[in-house]
């Protein structure tokens, strides 16, 4: 049983979230849960508001016991990019870019999550 949480359009880097998400890749769930309430980057809270609908979204459509349920899969996208400028010396401007991210979390059970 797997099931599937997505959030398109993080106003986050791609980059900034990978690096979070590589310390919760194949983790239990609840464990996984502790490790980001504790961390102090944005990205951890982004993330685990994710990974918390997906365990909603797995025991609500289908009934699976939380307990169980393992990070199987999450994936980091880069998303739209927000093209701004900004005023430098001698008249001139430079582009800044603003950078999202899509993240999308799917969680297992132990069973279906060993690979």
């Amino acid at each position: 049983m797997q099931a599937t949480a997505h959030l398109r359009n993080a106003r986050i880097s791609a980059q900034k979230v990978r690096l979070i998400a590589d310390q919760v890749r194949g983790l239990p769930v609840e464990q996984a849960e502790q490790l980001l309430t504790f961390s102090t980057r944005k990205a951890a809270h982004i993330v685990k508001k994710v990974i918390l609908s997906a365990v909603a979204n797995a025991e609500h459509n289908d009934g699976a016991d939380i307990d169980e349920l393992m990070i199987s899969v999450i994936q980091i996208n880069e998303g739209p990019t927000l093209k701004r400028g900004r005023a430098r010396a001698r008249g001139r401007g430079t582009r800044i870019l603003k950078r999202c991210a899509h993240i999308s979390v799917t969680v297992a059970d132990n069973e279906t999550g060993q690979k």
